[in-house]
């Protein structure tokens, strides 16, 4: 994988750089509730002030549809970003145009802007080459700093890298080093872990990875259709039962492939999803009453689970092995994560991990920090791993 970053860009003083961002953030009250994407872009932001270039930043807010939507303005991102960056930040009330141009004549080098909403236009979400080429007017090169929208063919993510020198920033740099180290080019063997309710959503994800890994343990929801597949009582749990003929394939078909699954031997039940609900732990294989749920993997698969955490050098996580957001059913997923943070400290295992749930699960464990890396990118991250071609990505090719 190669990519241009901004080690490759020279010469920047007086320039200016169009910084593609993923500023959509959560907001309350016109007020930021959580800065950690604003703090993700502080690298690439410093970078180029450091280097004399004028900052531009590009990003989008909630889904307005081409529309103008006053409630969906970045106008609000501003005085936290002046905060984390130390300095002022200019604010342009479009993307394109005059006004933009305005700003942006105006500000010295060093400087930073934001600019409103790109999906005001509607030419954004359509990759409309006009509307890319009114972006391009405004700089002389591109950085994409937003791995999060990297899957989206959008014109500031796809055909604005094709107008300008396109260089990846230093979080999607970053990103992507991380994601060829866990399953581009990894360090073998190599041990996944996919989690979550449903196979459906995964499909194209279980196909790709049983062809990649040395390894693949399958929990959650998921583990239950797999079960239920190799005619266990499941009784009351949550399970794709008409998805039993796909995930025997799955498993045929890693078997063909070398990959050994990994599925729970023993499971945590109970009759109700509250906290501090009555549970009960037993065998995966022996059946239970049809009000009873499997709501989480029982201490058997999560020390087996950790025993090929060992026998690993890298580990790609996706998806929780229980419903860790009800205690007591989040007690194998903080136990494997807490093990796999362990490994990592321990420079015995390099463990990436992302995608919806997960990152939430990965901070309820404590080891978010502790990781090699964890991905906060969602709908991308699972592209990714499904094997399917990142347009934001693709066009940052060296």
């Amino acid at each position: 994988m190669t990519f241009r970053t901004l080690d490759d860009a020279t010469d920047l003083a007086g320039k200016t750089a169009l910084v593609r961002v993923d500023f959509n953030v959560p907001m309350e009250g016109g007020k930021v509730t959580d800065d950690t994407r604003l703090r993700v872009a502080l690298p690439t932001i410093e970078k180029l002030r450091n280097a004399g270039a004028k900052v531009a930043l590009l990003a989008h807010f909630d889904r307005p549809k081409g529309q103008r939507v006053p409630s969906m303005s970045l106008k609000p991102v501003v005085d936290d970003l002046e905060q984390l960056v130390g300095g002022p930040v200019r604010f342009a009330d479009d993307c394109v145009g005059d006004e933009a141009k305005s700003v942006l004549a105006d500000l010295d080098a060093g400087g930073v802007v934001l600019l409103e909403n790109v999906r005001f236009h509607a030419g954004e979400e359509k990759n409309d080459p006009a509307f890319a080429k009114q972006l391009a007017e405004l700089g002389d090169i591109y950085v994409n700093d937003a791995f999060s929208a990297a899957h989206r063919a959008h014109a500031s993510t796809e055909g604005l890298a094709r107008l300008l020198p396109a260089y990846a920033g230093e979080s999607m740099r970053r990103e992507l080093e991380a994601l060829d180290a866990a399953l581009g080019n990894p360090v073998k063997p190599v041990l996944g872990i996919v989690g979550g309710a449903k196979v459906s959503t995964k499909l194209d994800l279980l196909q790709n990875l049983v062809g990649k890994l040395d390894r693949l343990a399958i929990g959650g929801g998921m583990a239950n259709t797999f079960l239920y597949a190799q005619g266990v009582d499941i009784g009351g749990s949550l399970a794709e039962r008409d998805m039993a003929d796909t995930a025997r394939a799955i498993l045929a078909e890693a078997e063909a492939k070398g990959c050994e699954i990994l599925l729970p031997i023993d499971v945590v039940v109970s009759t109700e999803v509250k906290p501090g609900a009555e549970t009960r732990t037993v065998l995966a294989r022996e059946p239970i009453g049809d009000e009873e749920k499997i709501l989480d993997a029982g201490p058997l698969t999560a020390e087996k689970l950790i025993k090929a955490m060992a026998l690993s050098k890298t580990l790609i996580w996706n998806g929780p092995l229980g419903v860790f957001e009800v205690p007591p059913f989040d007690a194998a997923t903080v136990r494997a994560a807490r093990a796999a943070a362990e490994l990592v400290k321990a420079n015995a295992l390099i463990a990436v991990a992302g995608g919806g749930d997960t990152v939430a699960a990965m901070h309820h464990a404590g080891v978010v920090d502790d990781m090699t890396f964890v991905s906060t990118a969602g709908g991308a991250f699972l592209e990714w791993m499904e094997g399917k071609p990142l347009p934001g990505v693709e066009a940052l090719n060296a």
